[in-house]
């Protein structure tokens, strides 16, 4: 951020009386229907009101003066036809949606409040006003709710008391806290099920009552002041609208959920080969190596832009892609939207016009870390066709299957820097999402049959639906670094990006301690992205850490492959519905309000709760264990706990705390050298029986893990799970449903029935008496169902 960037949002700071007698003279002067949209005329101005849905609204003013700029860079869901009505009451305008959100006017004082089903959300404080440099439009809070979103921070989970910066900026180095970082978004969330999203890219502020005074404050240097508020039953139907109005993300490729071997950097074709053979020969699953900026270039400096493999270090590039891709290893490339004026692309980038200008209409120019650079324009053609060209010889000429865009904040981005479409503080926060939206199109053009992978350090409010996969930056090898991650992985997935994830094991620094190393990896199990990664003065990959080390990361490692059925449905649902991989407690029990700051245990997916160990030398661990299910179990152990309390659990060296709710289905695999050998052909299936759960139900999804929108086109498979308990039998059922475009595969099921307290009577397969095994000092009970492309199977057991 340059200081003329800081001066002007310095200005939003400024109090303006001034401002707040100009709000208090807003008169309305009408207001009607046209089709669903309420317009309103102000004696200074104009609102448009218009719904998405029966829980999205969209509110818009337009000041005297200005025109109303109809683009979004977030909202892609098209304006809802749900038939709106609007009363006059007397002092009261009623604008309504039947059966969702309400919006009330007051007449004099002028002043809009929302409410869903009866239930009123949040209203405008003093609106919209506008400063010397700044506007600003505030709302008025309830005391007692809590407030969640602003993008990525580390500052607890309930973020109000804090006034946020809207400015993507890296932190190196961070630790527990920072509250600012690369994803800065602006949307609020309230314990009280609402979301607010203001749909203006232009840097500001995003104040979540700092001054303690009630004041939920948007504040920016320009732009739209159109704003949605999205509302709910739960929490699902919040992130689903939210996610419906800002678009899904698709679902990765199969080998995304896999292990990625990455450091900073690999400096050679001989490193790089050296390190895939030896997770090979130690037996640790690998799907992909990351290659840093050694891949361009020989030194850290002078070689940004370049982008094309160092022949002396690299001779041959397209055989090493290719014998890895043999081994089921994918091969990513570092890109950065700097090209130095030392690179060797800098004279085409700039014959080209493929870059950002300064005011005077040549290539802008100025130094950071790396050298004397120029910032490339992705917001005019040249650019875009430029860069894109590029990643497009690099798929075509060497197979590479994988892209991460480093520095997209744009890590240094001077406000004199000028773009095809506006100032450098005008698109600063939504580079990462439109660099990220130049490949996904780029891929949708030349290669429609593969899903791209993007790994992202900045992105903008949707940009989920370009399938960019985001992470947390620079974290410090630290505790406090650790500790970190969940917060920040289950806000972000609250906003739509569920992927977020961390560097596990830390970044930065040169900060050797096995047990954070462990503990970290044993986390990244139950994050959505398994990606040690690091500085390379202590090695990030498992392989190269000592014996006792290896070994723990080995096993973290193949139960990540072990649960990849369970994980790629989550997936799944992630891109068809919106639901975060991470979630918060208050998912679970929102009205819990023990749950609004709880962050220390997370839910992964429905089934699972996750206690990841944040702490050196941790003998014991308090979880909390939502009283929505009568029991958890101990995954590790398969202890029963009963749901709604506190529990003290011990802790091992060998695993984190996690707990499966009671009536869940786990599908599970024998782990895999690579997903590229993956399959749910041989299937190991997990139900947590308990008496108190009556039904339970889930699912496997499954495709070839390659085909873009897979389901959308009828080339995937679902089995659901079910179960139906009484006190004397348990049914299970398992139902395949395939796709027009899929052919159903023989499968066999290992079904495992945990807490199973007597030996069964009997049990039958498809109506006929089957052979089962039982562990009474387990308490489960195994049973065989043989290969078979059947739709439906049933086990039925006998209890005791």
């Amino acid at each position: 951020m340059t200081t003329p960037t800081l001066a002007k949002i310095a200005l939003l700071l400024l109090a303006s009386p001034l401002a707040l007698a100009q709000n208090a003279d807003r008169k309305l002067q009408s207001a009607a229907l046209n089709g669903n949209q309420l317009e309103i005329t102000t004696s200074d101005g104009k609102y448009l009101i218009k719904p998405y849905s029966q829980r999205i609204v969209e509110t818009t003013f337009i000041p005297q003066g200005e025109a109303y700029d109809p683009t979004s860079h977030a909202v892609v869901l098209a304006p809802g036809k749900d038939s709106a009505t609007l009363k006059d009451n007397g002092g009261k305008l009623e604008y309504a949606v039947a059966g969702g959100i309400s919006v009330t006017l007051t007449k004099a004082p002028f002043r809009i409040a929302y409410a869903y089903k009866g239930k009123p959300l949040v209203m405008e404080k003093r609106g919209y006003a506008k400063k010397e440099g700044a506007e600003v439009i505030d709302f008025e809070l309830d005391a007692d709710e809590a407030l969640y979103g602003a993008g990525a921070r580390a500052v607890g989970m309930n973020r109000r008391g804090n006034r946020f910066t809207l400015y993507n900026k890296a932190h190196y180095g961070y630790d527990d806290r920072s509250e600012l970082l690369n994803f800065t978004l602006p949307v609020a969330m309230s314990s009280k099920m609402y979301a607010l999203h203001f749909d203006n890219a232009a840097i500001g502020h995003l104040d979540f009552d700092s001054k303690k005074d009630n004041t939920l404050a948007y504040e920016t240097i320009s732009g739209r002041k159109t704003y949605q508020v999205i509302a709910g039953d739960s929490w699902e139907d919040v992130v689903g609208s939210y996610t419906s109005l800002t678009g899904r993300q698709p679902l990765p490729p199969r080998w995304a959920f896999g292990n990625f071997a990455s450091r900073f950097g690999y400096h050679s074709e001989q490193e790089a080969r050296a390190v895939v053979k030896k997770f090979a020969d130690e037996k640790i699953p690998l799907d992909a190596i990351v290659f840093d900026l050694y891949w361009f270039g020989k030194d850290i400096k002078g070689t940004m832009g370049n982008l094309a493999f160092d022949k002396d270090n690299f001779p041959t590039p397209k055989k090493m892609v290719a014998d890895f891709s043999a081994q089921g290893v994918k091969t990513v490339l570092i890109t950065e939207p700097f090209v130095l004026t030392s690179s060797s692309k800098w004279q085409d980038a700039v014959d080209s016009k493929a870059l950002a200008t300064d005011p005077t209409g040549a290539p802008a120019r100025y130094d950071f870390y790396f050298g004397n650079t120029g910032l490339i324009d992705i917001y005019k053609k040249e650019g875009k066709d430029w860069f894109w060209n590029i990643y497009k010889g690099l798929r075509n000429d060497y197979g590479v299957a994988g892209w991460w865009g480093d520095l997209g904040e744009p890590e240094v981005h001077p406000s004199t820097v000028q773009h095809g479409t506006g100032t450098a503080d005008q698109v600063h926060n939504t580079y990462g999402h439109d660099w990220a939206r130049l490949i996904a199109e780029g891929y949708q053009k030349d290669f429609p049959n593969e899903r791209p992978f993007i790994l992202m350090r900045a992105g903008y409010s949707g940009s989920q639906r370009f399938g960019l996969i985001p992470w947390s930056g620079d974290v410090n090898r630290s505790w406090g670094g650790l500790k970190a991650q969940p917060e920040i992985a289950v806000q972000m997935g609250m906003q739509g990006l569920g992927y977020m994830h961390s560097d596990l094991g830390g970044f930065a620094n040169a900060y050797l301690d096995d047990e954070l190393y462990t503990r970290w990896l044993q986390y990244g199990v139950f994050q959505p992205v398994f990606r040690p990664h690091a500085q390379q003065e202590v090695p990030s990959e498992p392989v190269f850490r000592e014996e006792a080390t290896k070994a723990l990361a080995r096993e973290a490692i193949r139960l990540r492959y072990s649960m990849l059925p369970y994980n790629y449905t989550l997936g799944f649902d992630n891109s068809q519905q919106g639901l975060p991989l991470m979630r918060p407690m208050l998912y679970e029990e929102p009205q819990n309000e023990g749950a609004r700051n709880l962050v220390s245990s997370y839910l992964w997916g429905h089934e699972f709760v996750v206690a990841p160990i944040t702490e050196p030398g941790a003998r014991r661990k308090e979880v909390y264990l939502p009283g929505t299910s009568p029991a958890w179990f101990d995954f590790n152990s398969g202890r029963r706990y009963p749901g709604g309390i506190t529990a003290v659990v011990p802790v091992a060296l060998d695993h984190i705390p996690v707990f499966v709710r009671a009536g869940a289905f786990i599908p599970m695999v024998a782990p895999v050298q690579s997903t590229r050998e993956y399959s749910t052909r041989k299937l190991e299936l997990h139900y947590y029986h308990d008496a108190a759960v009556l039904s339970g139900s889930g699912k496997l999804y499954d495709d070839d893990g390659a085909t873009p929108d897979a389901y959308a086109k009828g080339k995937y498979e679902i089995v659901r799970f079910a179960s139906a308990a009484s006190a004397q039998q348990l049914v299970i059922t398992l139902e395949s449903e395939v796709g027009k475009q899929y052919q159903r595969h023989e499968r066999s099921v290992a079904l495992t029935v945990h807490n199973v307290a007597a030996k069964p009577a009997g049990v039958t397969l498809e109506g006929k008496r089957a052979k089962f095994g039982w562990d009474a000092k387990r308490q489960l009970l195994t049973v065989q169902v043989p290969a078979t492309t059947r739709a439906a199977s049933t086990v039925a057991v006998s209890l005791r």
